[in-house]
């Protein structure tokens, strides 16, 4: 059963491939903000991924972050979401990312449980 309250953290070092100019996003070496965002949203994956029934996954479908503080490439970077509102499938978390220095980043996010099939099945039916 998943209950408001957990939790979960990852990290990394940042790479070339996760900077701005990697992305596309900036013409910066820091890291980017997409690559934040997919940090954010994994610690939430994390956080719930042994609570899931089987034949379910999450999806996500909603951030609202700031990113408040460049990191450069070589530094370990922290991000972390616990889960503070679960209402029926929709789940939202409260989200932050930290470098060897500083926050870097926070915000919320929401995730949707669905059935892993049924989900794959409407995205193979819209190629069609």
């Amino acid at each position: 059963m998943i209950e408001a309250g957990l939790n979960a953290e990852i990290d990394t070092i940042v790479g070339d491939n996760d900077t701005a100019a990697f992305y596309g996003s900036g013409l910066v070496s820091v890291l980017s903000t997409p690559r934040v965002i997919s940090l954010l949203e994994g610690a939430a994956v994390e956080a719930i991924k042994d609570k899931l029934d089987l034949a379910d996954t999450s999806v996500g479908t909603m951030v609202s972050i700031e990113h408040i503080a460049p990191t450069p490439v070589g530094m370990k970077v922290w991000a972390s979401a616990k889960l503070v509102k679960v209402d029926g499938r929709k789940l939202t978390f409260e989200v932050s990312a930290r470098d060897e220095r500083d926050e870097i980043a926070r915000g919320t996010h929401e995730r949707f449980i669905v059935n892993f099939n049924r989900f794959m099945e409407k995205a193979r039916l819209k190629k069609q």
